[in-house]
């Protein structure tokens, strides 16, 4: 079985947090790779602030240029419509084939809303649940069956960056140095 992790978000923008996420899961599960699929449109946050699908897709792809195990998937921007888990998690398990063994990536600050998601039993059907813990969030009692990835006290947020670049005021060591001059270039968040 082919071990691939799925890693899916708004990443309005993405941050170091993400990529740290990333690669202690991709360690701790020992995973072939892990695919980053940005949404078109969030189903579960507001789309307030969010800066368009195609750059947010380019800073992913700046983000995680370098690590041959981390890829880019514009499948949920392709679709161009409200994105939702268990129709991506669908497309990749067809795609992938029966040999691939799915691990989704989600934070312990999305386990209140998960049984608002569309499909909840289907997507856990279709993947194991990973959830990594974030600041402020309980990660203590996890339903049977997830896995519980420890990342290091590591309190960045899109939500942050976009605060502190709409004031003028810095993001150096939050963001990839590639994604910070695309902003900066794009005039993203200002």
């Amino acid at each position: 079985m082919t071990r691939i992790g799925i890693f899916g978000g708004t990443f309005n923008p993405i941050h170091l947090g993400h990529l740290i996420i990333a690669q202690k899961v991709l360690e701790n599960l020992d995973l072939k790779r892990i695919i980053f699929v940005p949404c078109y449109i969030p189903a579960h946050k507001s789309k307030k602030k969010l800066v368009d699908a195609q750059d947010r897709f380019k800073m992913v792809s700046l983000a995680i240029e370098g690590n041959s195990r981390f890829k880019v998937s514009s499948w949920e921007i392709k679709q161009k419509a409200t994105s939702y888990t268990i129709d991506t998690l669908k497309h990749f398990k067809n795609k992938l084939g029966k040999n691939a063994l799915l691990f989704f990536i989600i934070g312990s600050d999305s386990l209140k809303e998960l049984m608002k998601w569309k499909d909840v039993k289907g997507i856990l059907k279709l993947v194991r649940l990973v959830v990594v813990n974030r600041p402020g969030y309980n990660f203590r009692k996890l339903p049977r069956g997830f896995i519980k990835v420890s990342i290091p006290g590591i309190d960045i947020s899109s939500s942050l960056i976009r605060k502190r670049l709409s004031q003028s005021k810095s993001v150096d060591y939050f963001l990839s140095d590639k994604v910070s001059e695309y902003i900066k270039k794009k005039r993203l968040y200002v």
